[in-house]
């Protein structure tokens, strides 16, 4: 019997086929891709973690993919960003449209959504409200502060990773069932934290903490947590070395999964946002579109401008600023917040 789905117009055995050796696979069965089919699924990043992500869930069938990032491609990207080439590089294509792209070209059944945004507490609810897991491809802790206080209060599974130079951890938070990442990290690390600017990284790690961030997705969305010991995984792939603690359940006093307080929905909470692994600031005060034309004309006799209907690169001797239409702006050469405001306010106004 051909079983409920999503799916247009697609005979049932060609379905079958496609997919054929993933279904054989016991755990998975006819059953298990009838629910892949049916599920939604957000990755809150596009980068080295977020872009294998959504390769492997399309080649997968997941039914619905949206993903969410903020940047754009860059050259220095290629080296572990799976769904990216210099093309999209040159074009300063946003990662989400470049993703998206090679998506249907990967598998035309999968219904994909690409946000250009930064995840925020004006917009969590629109664009995670609707789908069944969260993917962690994130770049900060400020974001996934906010992805934990969101998912925890509508009980939205997500999975958790990180990767830098040749050690990586990946993890599943599962409301009302483990931890949140507020139990396990009550607050940001101060001080200066290694990024793969400074510390460099391994291609193969961002791979093999993607793998296993969707191959406990599969579990999730399979609905094969009943008797599940789900754990925190950590891997150096230089050293070879692999190390497995169970994930605690919700720990007592936890401000957000057992006091229910969630301040990163505040809107007063957001302020600019250092980047993982670039020397650069994004600004987000601006709460405006802008003329991306415009101001193009503007910039072009201040210095080089590159534009297309996604962003605009402008560059200058010490900095790089890149815009997007909804008045966002990456300021790249430095990590000063007063100096990116003060680039900013001089070339794009506020």
């Amino acid at each position: 019997m051909k079983p409920e789905s999503n799916l247009p117009d697609l005979a049932f055995s060609a379905h079958n086929e496609r997919y054929s050796r993933q279904i054989r696979f016991p755990a998975w069965g006819a059953e298990g891709q009838r629910l892949m089919d049916d599920s939604r699924v957000a990755i809150v990043g596009c980068g080295a973690l977020g872009s294998f992500h959504a390769a492997a869930l399309a080649r997968a069938g997941v039914g619905f993919l949206r993903v969410i990032d903020r940047d754009y491609v860059e050259i220095s990207n290629l080296q572990r960003q799976w769904l990216f080439d210099e093309a999209a590089a040159e074009s300063v294509l946003p990662k989400a449209i470049a993703a998206s792209r090679e998506i249907k070209r990967i598998n035309r059944q999968v219904r994909v959504e690409a946000v250009v945004a930064d995840l925020t507490a004006d917009n969590v609810s629109d664009l995670l409200g609707d789908v069944h897991l969260v993917l962690d491809g994130c770049d900060n802790f400020e974001t996934r502060y906010l992805l934990n206080d969101f998912a925890i209060r509508e009980a939205i599974p997500w999975i958790y990773g990180g990767a830098v130079a040749s050690h990586g951890l990946a993890m599943p938070v599962l409301p009302g069932s483990t931890a949140c990442f507020r139990c396990l990290y009550p607050e940001a690390p101060s001080g200066p934290q290694p990024t793969c600017e400074t510390e460099g990284v391994l291609n193969t790690i961002t791979a093999v903490v993607a793998a296993w961030q969707v191959s406990l997705a599969y579990r999730v969305l399979l609905r094969q947590t009943e008797g599940w010991k789900p754990r925190i995984t950590q891997f150096d792939v230089w050293t070879g070395e692999t190390r497995q603690i169970a994930m605690p359940t919700p720990i007592a006093g936890c401000p957000c999964c057992d006091e229910r307080q969630f301040p990163h929905l505040e809107r007063s909470r957001r302020t600019p946002v250092s980047l993982c692994g670039r020397n650069a600031v994004q600004i987000h005060e601006r709460r405006r579109p802008l003329d991306l034309a415009a101001l193009r004309e503007r910039l072009e006799p201040l210095g080089r401008v590159m534009a297309n209907e996604f962003a605009l690169r402008f560059f200058l001797p010490q900095y790089e600023l890149t815009v997007f239409p909804d008045g966002r702006a990456i300021i790249k050469g430095t990590q000063d917040v007063g100096v990116a405001r003060s680039l900013y306010a001089q070339y794009i106004g506020l």
